[in-house]
């Protein structure tokens, strides 16, 4: 009788060892039981609280326009060079800000239109837009 032959000894194992796998996926849960709670401190910040209701004031717009020859026109009335910071400084001073809607002859030279714009700016103007006309289909 062979207690142990070389047939027995040979056996290729069929089953996958489970225990190395099982020890890294403790050691993992132990690391995301210990880091979870650290990533939950935040930075407390008193946010802004916002209402859906709609914004009763409209603010009203201003119609600036430039003339082909330069003129500047303020809602239809014609204003001088020199009265433009003065009104845009009153519109900025305004509350709500009224909405400048700029339009521009298109044969008047750009840097009219920039000046006015410029001068918009250094008022505090803060809502400036443009008006064209629709491009026509051929």
């Amino acid at each position: 009788m062979a207690f142990g032959t070389q047939d027995d000894t040979d056996d290729v194992m069929n089953e996958i060892n489970m225990t190395p796998l099982v020890d890294v996926m403790l050691v993992l849960l132990i690391i995301f039981i210990i880091t979870v709670p650290v990533m939950k401190h935040a930075v407390n910040i008193d946010l802004p609280r916002a209402s859906s209701e709609r914004e009763l004031t409209k603010p009203e717009t201003i119609q600036f326009s430039v003339a082909a020859d330069g003129t500047y026109y303020w809602n239809e009335r014609t204003i001088s060079d020199a009265e433009l910071p003065t009104l845009l400084a009153a519109a900025a001073a305004q509350d709500p800000q009224p909405e400048l809607h700029i339009r521009g002859d298109k044969a008047v030279r750009y840097e009219r239109i920039a000046l006015a714009m410029s001068a918009a700016r250094e008022a505090g103007v803060s809502k400036i837009g443009f008006i064209t006309e629709p491009k026509a289909d051929r």
